[in-house]
């Protein structure tokens, strides 16, 4: 997948679905909370980020994007600001900026050991 992605090709859908459900996973398990959605359509949703919650409507932090740029953002081989910039991330509400948590990787949840 990342070789089809890094010569510009599709990568896929199948292949592509599984990484951004995992990705996000990831997402949500580094930084546990309900303040933030993070939408990948037609893929997943996930709630990330401490903080107050919502309970009905749309949650006043969303962050929306394709699953390409969700893959590309959360595997470091596109930037927060380089995505935002380009248009290719929706991001609304003061906690809907992800940088300080991308790229996510599987040793970055809770609990997780480190190497220092």
């Amino acid at each position: 997948m990342t070789r089809a992605l890094d010569a510009g090709e599709a990568p896929p859908a199948d292949a592509l679905r599984v990484a951004v459900r995992y990705l996000l996973g990831l997402l949500a398990a580094a930084v546990p909370g309900r303040a933030v959605e993070v939408r990948v359509p037609p893929v997943a949703a996930v709630q990330c980020v401490p903080g107050p919650r919502h309970t009905r409507g749309t949650p006043p932090n969303v962050v929306e994007t394709d699953p390409v740029t969700w893959f590309r953002l959360a595997t470091g081989r596109l930037t927060w600001a380089e995505a935002v910039r380009a248009g290719a991330v929706q991001a609304s509400g003061p906690r809907a900026d992800l940088a300080p948590h991308l790229p996510v990787s599987a040793g970055s949840g809770p609990g997780a050991s480190s190497s220092h």
